[in-house]
């Protein structure tokens, strides 16, 4: 029996196939809890006016084969207001594995489909881990795209936890979690495990957006909880992730309130360090490599088998896990230009860009240098004659 392409408008009816997508989702290594279909179900939730939800489904030999839940949108280029196709959960989940288990021969057809069912310039799917970005699927994809970009978007420091991590971690991180200690035992403070329940995550999540809100990314509006939309995202998301038994946190908790945390979420032995915060009048505490330290222990104690970063800046990162980290996962951006006038529009302007970015980069790393090596003129100077 050949591949059976069909459309679904939501993830969240009763006529949804679940039980097919969780048994797929189980047969690919490298999903994540950004494909827990509970994560998803509180995404298309957030979902706002403008953004079209579409679920590609795959069935071959009765069996579900493909799930690629998709959001059209219009966004801006320039003056130019342009439909863009991305995987459902952009831009909080942190790492996607593409849900596909057939062959590369079906990636043509795939293709096919939702370009003629959900016309576009731009099919983008972010934060792709590399095992998958290479794939023969998306070689193909690049063939058929008028203009296709492989793009970095973070290399993701990840720990393998083992019976080392029970001595002290040695250099420089060891005097600066020995003099965090000292001040967190000072001030009274103390570090508490939870692993969130459907009875407590509302609580939890109460007390962490509350400390979020008065940090900096409270204060910029870049948190997971600022906003309306995001905040329903998270508290969904959440509380369906807790109900698995998945979402885990260590607290920093003073006179029984929360003032520092880190908020972790699991699959298959690996904990996603995938947000943290601390209030502002405690930063001098360091309490983040203490909670990170205790992260790992809790590793330890419960058989997890990795700590990863979840998602970092692709330059400057300041993770604290770069001091401790045994390997890293490269994340990409995939982008395929159709064959549209306006993909193909966007696609040179991209090309255009991408030749001329250096160039004005040169240029304006040559123009400081020159004015350096200028003659300069002494204050005393008489116009139109050097000075030696």
């Amino acid at each position: 029996m050949g591949l059976r392409l069909s459309w679904c408008a939501s993830l969240r009816t009763h006529d949804f196939p679940a039980a097919d997508y969780e048994a797929l989702r189980q047969r690919l290594a490298a999903n994540t809890p950004f494909n827990h279909l509970g994560w998803l179900r509180a995404a298309e939730a957030a979902l706002q006016p403008g953004q079209l939800l579409q679920v590609l489904l795959g069935h071959q030999d009765g069996k579900l084969c493909l799930c690629l839940p998709l959001v059209r949108e219009r966004e801006a280029f320039g003056p130019l207001g342009l439909l863009v196709v991305r995987h459902l959960g952009h831009p909080l989940s942190d790492r996607i594995a593409l849900l596909i288990d057939l062959p590369p021969s079906a990636a043509a057809k795939v293709l096919r489909t939702i370009r003629r069912d959900l016309p576009h310039a731009l099919l983008q799917l972010s934060e792709v881990p590399d095992d998958v970005a290479g794939d023969g699927w998306l070689r193909r994809w690049a063939r058929r795209s008028s203009t296709f970009e492989r793009r970095l978007t973070c290399s993701v420091p990840v720990h393998r936890i083992t019976d080392a991590d029970r001595q002290e971690v040695s250099g420089d991180p060891r005097y600066k979690l020995r003099r965090a200690r000292k001040r967190i035992a000072a001030c009274g403070a103390q570090v508490r495990r939870v692993m969130a329940t459907p009875e407590n995550i509302e609580s939890l999540l109460d007390a962490v957006s509350a400390v979020e809100a008065a940090s900096w990314k409270g204060d910029d509006e870049v948190g997971i909880f600022s906003g309306e939309q995001r905040r329903q995202w998270m508290y969904q998301a959440f509380t369906a992730l807790a109900a698995q038994g998945l979402v885990c946190l260590v607290l920093l908790e003073l006179d029984g309130r929360c003032i520092s945390y880190r908020l972790g979420l699991l699959e298959r032995g690996r904990v996603y360090d995938y947000n943290l915060a601390f209030e502002p009048a405690y930063r001098d505490l360091g309490s983040g490599r203490v909670l990170l330290e205790a992260l790992i222990h809790w590793g330890l104690d419960e058989g997890w088998e990795w700590i990863d970063a979840s998602r970092v800046s692709l330059e400057n990162s300041s993770h604290q896990l770069h001091e401790r980290m045994t390997d890293h996962i490269e994340q990409w951006r995939l982008s395929c230009y159709s064959w549209r006038l306006d993909g193909i529009v966007l696609g040179l302007a991209l090309r255009c860009w991408q030749w001329l970015k250096p160039r004005l980069r040169k240029r304006q790393t040559a123009l400081p240098d020159a004015t350096a090596n200028s003659p300069q003129e002494s204050p005393n100077a008489i116009p139109g004659h050097s000075q030696r």
